[in-house]
């Protein structure tokens, strides 16, 4: 049987926090490949200790560039983006080792479970979260430079068990998150032409509120749940209002 080598690919920006959860649970991986964007903490020391090949890269705003040099960088014949706030859990390892053996597809969606502040999110729009980040190498590359997608050429499957996400650790860094993707975001829409009016920058929020509150029931996840409901009608509001001033600026509002 021909054995398929797995390069894990971790992208990091003073990630200390819980990068050691992180490369623990990627040791039955080939290779651990760290892109590192100019991190001030200890970072580059537990990447050391967990053996990992770090290599440092500016981001420049863009996470589908450091994505797509980080695929360069890796050696294996498939690669495994984990984010410095994920675990894989031994059962979604073996899932993806049997996956990558069997080697009949060129990529997988991965679904993710949230767990914010203690309380796994079982609602809302994070619930339904699919990614591709299990792919063959050449098979595609990562587009846009924020909220990034690998468009991986060929047919793609969902693996059963779910990458384990541990987002925010404070409300402090929520918005602070919030605060720098939109400001991103607002910034792509602007190179793509997008124009916002007075009414967007208030439907979208709110529309936003009731599909992650109502609609997708995020209220059963306890106050937890609202608060992710308030920050992504926020994150939706920012977005727009942001974009609208680019091109008030600009004069052509």
């Amino acid at each position: 049987m021909i054995t398929h080598m797995i390069s894990a690919v971790v992208l990091t920006h003073n990630s200390q926090a819980m990068l050691e959860d992180t490369l623990t649970s990627l040791i039955w991986c080939d290779e651990i490949v760290i892109i590192d964007d100019d991190s001030t903490d200890n970072t580059a020391q537990i990447a050391k200790k967990h053996h990992a090949r770090l290599i440092s890269h500016k981001l420049r705003g863009d996470f589908s560039a450091q994505r797509n040099f980080g695929l360069a960088q890796a050696y294996g014949d498939w690669v495994l983006f984990v984010d410095a706030d994920e675990v894989v859990s031994d059962a979604l390892a073996k899932e993806i080792s049997k996956a990558v053996q069997d080697n009949i597809q060129d990529g997988y969606y991965l679904k993710r479970e949230d767990t914010l502040w203690g309380r796994t999110l079982r609602h809302g729009e994070t619930s339904k979260v699919r990614l591709i980040r299990l792919g063959r190498k050449g098979s595609g590359k990562w587009v846009r430079p924020v909220h990034e997608v690998w468009q991986i050429h060929g047919y793609n499957t969902t693996l059963t068990h779910p990458i384990l996400h541990f987002p925010h650790p404070s409300v402090r860094q929520f918005l602070s998150d919030i605060n720098d993707y939109s400001t991103a975001n607002a910034a792509y829409f602007y190179s793509e032409g997008v124009r916002v009016s007075w009414w967007h920058i208030v439907a979208y929020p709110t529309a936003k509120f009731f599909q992650n509150y109502v609609w997708r029931r995020g209220f059963l996840d306890g106050t937890e749940g609202a608060i992710v409901a308030l920050m992504m009608s926020f994150h939706s509001f920012l977005t727009r209002a942001k974009l609208w001033q680019l091109w008030h600026q600009r004069g052509t509002v």
